[in-house]
């Protein structure tokens, strides 16, 4: 029965699930966009390419269709570009008004001298091995 609670618990972690609706979200729009640059964006360019097959080339009777990846290319940009500011931009800014920060630079570590690991700049221990660290000085 605790695998069953920790399970659950792992489940309806916060975080988890703000993930799990960005990614549908990212699925969602994945999907429009698709839609946009294969219905829109292809024939554009295969037109620009002069018609008929678009633009490429043939090997042995396949074509090897340029535009299509060029396609690709423009929905993977735009893909990328609407997840980020309709989901990233705004995530960050309701963590910001929370007072946490999110996709930012992590915090200043130090080496501990004795076990090698990484800890906190402000840390007076290590929370690996428990021995006293040296302060960090200031920076000037």
């Amino acid at each position: 029965m605790s695998a069953l609670r920790g399970f659950k618990n792992f489940l309806m972690q916060g975080d988890l699930i703000v993930v799990a609706v960005a990614l549908s979200i990212a699925l969602a729009f994945s999907t429009l966009i698709k839609a946009f640059t294969d219905a829109v964006i292809l024939p554009l360019v295969n037109a620009a390419g002069g018609g008929g097959d678009g633009i490429g080339f043939r090997v042995n009777g396949q074509l090897v269709d340029i535009g299509a990846v060029i396609s690709a290319i423009i929905y993977f940009i735009v893909f990328v570009a609407v997840v980020y500011f309709a989901i990233v931009v705004p995530y960050r800014h309701v963590r910001a008004k929370r007072g946490e920060t999110v996709f930012g630079d992590p915090a200043p570590t130090k080496t501990c001298s004795y076990c090698l690991s990484d800890v906190p700049a402000e840390a007076s221990r290590c929370k690996f091995c428990t021995s006293e660290l040296e302060p960090v000085a200031p920076p000037a």
